[in-house]
């Protein structure tokens, strides 16, 4: 495994996101353990070292079953990461003790205010709730290593919440190729980068939309590197940003696990020749693009109507796009487009921006 140095610890280059650890049959709410553990046993043998997870994930049980995997392992041999969520409770005192419980630890390596946003910016920096100051004095009694946010801020929302607090000794941010350009992910990083704050990096496939491509835009990446894997050339695009310092894959198998490890064997980033040959696969790539949803499922706990929003999205872009929806069958087993009550709720929490009910009508339109 490849490491980068950040303040005198030794961080894998790749870490692992919990989010997209797998579950129960039928109930995404809760990991299934043992295929869960094997994830987790594969990451420590591949020499990944941090670890990511979140209040919400899967409704808390994220952290629970974090906690009973990583107790196997020694304490000082892996990095812990979690985060507060204004949008899902207020109490943080409260919060941070049942994370610390949940996750059998003293203290996290990393602790991050969760998905900086403009509608949750007032909630974050109000003095009234003082969440930095209750975090800073976690940090100085040691249950807190180094203090971070994650973001899918516009440029402008995250220049504002840094101006509030400059003092982070991180970020998480949404960074791809894709998204370089996309949802203006390059200002961002210069944004971090001009506040001396290390980056760390979600969604690098873009909740697997990078994995695979157009057929045109496959050709181009193969013709110039037949050797690497549609999926590498995201990973080797991050690598070469200097300013990055991990970056985290959600991994649901042991078998992504290796594969993914496999690229973070050294710092091999993309060489001009191979820059040039992305450029040109994005650009075919777009032409074919449909709604760019990363199934984050942010939206979802709000939609008065209950709809599985993201299920929704990739039946659209299959239709749209790849014009198969035949193979996503499940959709017949839930809620279709014609029940959105195009009340907005949904697009006010989508990191993408994404205007899901107009999205919605024309998915309903369509059928």
């Amino acid at each position: 495994m490849y490491y980068k140095e950040f303040r005198g610890n030794r961080i894998s280059a790749l870490g692992l996101g919990s989010l997209r650890l797998p579950t129960v049959s039928g109930n995404t709410s809760s990991i299934d353990r043992a295929k869960a553990m094997e994830v987790i046993d594969q990451a420590f043998t591949e020499g990944i070292n941090f670890f990511d997870t979140a209040f919400t994930y899967h409704k808390t049980d994220s952290e629970t079953f974090l906690g009973e995997a990583l107790s196997r392992y020694p304490r000082d041999s892996y990095y812990l990461s979690s985060k507060f969520y204004v949008g899902a409770r207020t109490d943080l005192d409260h919060v941070f003790e049942e994370q610390l419980a949940r996750c059998q630890t003293e203290y996290f390596d990393f602790y991050m205010l969760h998905s900086v946003q403009e509608q949750f910016l007032d909630d974050y920096t109000d003095p009234a709730r003082d969440y930095i100051g209750y975090l800073l004095r976690q940090k100085e009694a040691g249950r807190i290593r180094y203090l971070g946010f994650s973001s899918h801020a516009a440029p402008e929302g995250l220049e504002k919440f840094l101006q509030w607090y400059p003092g982070f000794d991180m970020a998480l941010i949404q960074l791809n190729y894709l998204d370089w350009t996309m949802l203006d992910g390059r200002r961002q990083y210069e944004i971090l980068t001009e506040h001396n704050i290390p980056v760390w990096v979600m969604e690098p496939l873009k909740g697997g939309r990078l994995v695979h491509l157009s057929q045109e835009a496959e050709d181009i990446l193969r013709a110039a590197a037949p050797e690497q894997s549609i999926p590498s050339w995201s990973f080797r695009y991050l690598m070469g940003l200097d300013n990055v310092q991990c970056v985290l894959s959600g991994m649901s198998s042991p078998q992504e696990v290796h594969a993914n490890a496999e690229v973070f064997r050294e710092g091999n980033t993309l060489s001009p020749a191979e820059h040039t040959a992305l450029d040109r696969a994005v650009n075919a790539f777009r032409d074919s693009f449909g709604v760019p949803c990363s199934s984050c499922r942010y939206c979802c706990p709000v939609c008065p109507a209950d709809l599985d929003i993201p299920a929704l999205i990739q039946g659209y872009n299959e239709l749209t796009v790849g014009g198969e929806p035949w193979k996503l069958f499940h959709l017949t087993q839930i809620k279709g487009p014609m029940a959105c009550l195009q009340c907005g709720a949904c697009a006010k929490r989508c990191p993408q921006r994404i205007d899901i009910p107009a999205v919605m009508k024309q998915y309903a339109a369509l059928r």
